[in-house]
C-alpha cells in the first residue's frame, strides 16, 4: 500500500528489511493521508456545489473541516486493517505474491462488516476480496504491458547467411 519495502522475511539477510510494526504504522499513515486529501477534494466540490452563490468558499470550507479528517481516518483504519492482515498472511504463508492482497482484503472487509452480522460480514468480505483481486490484475496486466519493450530479443538474422 505505501512506498515502504513490505518484505517481512527476517531470517533473509536484506539490509532493506523493514520491522513489521513499522510498516503497518507507515501504511496507516500513508492512508489516512489519502484519504484526508481525497476527502479534501471531494467534499470541498460538495460543499461549494450545496452552499448559496456568496458564500461557496465558506462553505466548502466549513464542509471540508468538518468531514476531510473523517474519510481520512475511515481510510487510515482500512489501511491500518488492510496492512496488518497482509502482513499476518505474509507471515502465515511464507510467500509474497497476489493472493495475500486478495485474503487480507477478504478479511479486512470482513471486520470492518463484523457488527452487521454474519451474512453482512460476509457479504463485505467477499466484495473486498473481488476488489482487491480486480485491483491485483489490473496490476498484472499494466506492468506486462509496460514491460513488453524489455523483453530479450535475438538480433535480426543477416542478409546474406543462409539458415541450416
Amino acid at each position: 500500500m505505501a512506498h515502504a519495502d513490505h518484505t517481512r522475511d527476517p531470517w533473509q539477510a536484506r539490509p532493506s528489511y523493514t520491522p513489521v510494526p513499522w510498516v503497518i504504522l507507515s501504511d496507516f499513515g500513508s492512508a489516512f493521508a489519502m484519504g484526508a486529501v481525497g476527502g479534501t477534494i471531494w467534499h470541498g466540490i460538495k460543499g461549494a456545489r450545496n452552499s448559496p452563490r456568496g458564500d461557496r468558499f465558506v462553505g466548502a470550507l466549513s464542509v471540508v473541516k468538518a468531514r476531510a479528517p473523517v474519510t481520512g481516518g475511515n481510510f487510515g483504519v482500512w489501511g491500518g486493517m488492510f496492512s496488518t492482515f497482509d502482513c499476518a498472511v505474509k507471515g502465515w504463508r511464507q510467500k509474497e505474491d497476489m493472493w495475500n492482497a486478495i485474503i487480507s482484503g477478504f478479511l479486512t472487509g470482513g471486520c470492518l462488516a463484523a457488527r452487521s452480522g454474519p451474512r453482512g460480514a460476509l457479504t463485505s468480505a467477499v466484495a473486498c476480496g473481488i476488489l482487491l483481486s480486480v485491483f491485483e490484475g489490473v496490476g498484472v496486466l499494466v506492468s506486462r504491458v509496460f514491460n513488453e519493450g524489455t523483453r530479450p530479443q535475438l538480433p535480426p538474422m543477416p542478409e546474406n547467411v543462409q539458415p541450416q
